[in-house]
């Protein structure tokens, strides 16, 4: 059975969304419970050189949005990167993924080797499309959520792998 591009995409990144937000849900719930001012978790990282949890949440919500609109030549909406609370990057999230379900499958099925130019300051990488979900798009989200699972974890949120995969649909 074959996989189309649409279902390779959509689906899994929403979900990955959908579970993000679970998670800062979790981390807003333990800031108030615990009396944490928000903002140390939001201005969280794992190391002093890492970004911190703010910071994480807009490039998942970013380069999924961009990397779609890439994929299904269409205009990805602009979003300012100004989100200083919980719910502000929770509705980021919302609004990516509300953008997500905009683009059909006749977007983007078939464009597997569709040719993809990323530019990255003054330079550009290349791809063809599958490659660019499966080697760029999919596994950058994969790494931005985790980081801000593993933020969220650092210090002290109880949460678990069950709250990163989701429940099963």
């Amino acid at each position: 059975m074959a996989i189309s591009m649409y279902e390779a995409s959509i689906p899994p990144i929403v979900r990955s969304l959908r579970n993000l937000i679970h998670i800062l849900d979790r981390g807003a719930a333990h800031a108030e419970t615990k009396k944490i001012d928000p903002t140390v978790l939001i201005n969280s990282r794992l190391y002093p050189d890492m970004l911190p949890l703010s910071k994480q949440v807009q490039i998942a919500s970013d380069i999924t949005r961009r990397g779609i609109a890439r994929l299904a030549d269409s205009e990805s909406p602009t979003f300012e990167d100004h989100e200083t609370t919980f719910p502000e990057l929770i509705d980021r999230l919302k609004q990516t993924i509300s953008y997500l379900e905009t683009i059909t499958p006749e977007q983007i099925d078939h464009t597997e080797t569709k040719k993809i130019t990323l530019p990255i300051g003054k330079e550009s990488m290349i791809f063809e499309g599958l490659p660019y979900l499966l080697y760029f798009i999919l596994p950058n989200l994969y790494f931005h959520v985790t980081t801000t699972y593993n933020i969220l974890r650092h210090s002290g949120v109880e949460i678990g792998k069950m709250d990163f995969l989701g429940k099963p649909e």
